[in-house]
Order: structure tokens, then sequence, then C-alpha cells
């Protein structure tokens, strides 16, 4: 059984996709924590944040990306460059995708370049 992670990022890699986005790669781990989906926007690299939420009675999925969690994307970010120095000259965004209801009727907000890092 595929977990409810996977599921929620494939809709929203399928969602990103069709608004012309490509995928780089996915579920990119280092010692700072996993970039859920790094993708392309023209000559722009994205690194896109999944949450998902069931409720939005403690918060919604923007909410839940603390300045801690921000620090570790970044970092991790860090090392995706590092590891790919091709993309090291692009220009880069951090962007969050929170969504919620069901799988079978997703609610998608895409924050696009919802925060930077130092």
């Amino acid at each position: 059984m595929r977990s409810t992670g996977s599921l929620f990022e494939d809709l929203a890699l399928a969602h990103v996709q069709r608004e012309g986005l490509v995928l780089l790669t996915r579920n990119f781990n280092s010692r700072f924590g996993e970039l859920d989906l790094v993708l392309r926007d023209r000559e722009t690299v994205v690194f896109l944040e999944v949450r998902y939420r069931r409720s939005q009675a403690f918060g919604g999925g923007l909410d839940s990306v603390s300045a801690a969690k921000r620090d570790r994307l970044g970092k991790a970010a860090s090392l995706f460059l590092q590891a790919n120095p091709r993309l090291a000259h692009h220009a880069c965004r951090f962007d969050v995708m929170a969504i919620s209801g069901s799988a079978a009727a997703p609610t998608f907000n895409w924050q696009r370049n919802a925060f930077d890092i130092p």
C-alpha cells in the first residue's frame, strides 16, 4: 500500500506538470532532510514542499512549514545544487503546495516563492 505522502506528492506533481513544470527529481534525501519534488520552471529550479492536511482545524499546510523546516529545506537544496552543478547557476525558488480534501477531490493551494532562504 502506498503511503499518504506519496499519494499526495503524486497529485501535486501532476498538478504542477499541467502548469508546465518539469520534474528533475523527487524525494532527494540529505542529512538535513528530504526535498519532496525538485522541478524546473523554465530556467528556474523549484524546490516544492508538499503538505497535506485533511482538515484546516490546526492550521493549513502552509502554516506547517516552520522557520526550522525552511532552514533545513534551504540546506538540503544547497546540497542538491552541489550534487547537480549544471543547475547551480539557475535561479531558485521555494514553493509550498498545500493540499486539503480527499485524494479523489483534492484542493490545491500552490504558494509560489513561498519563502526565501537568507
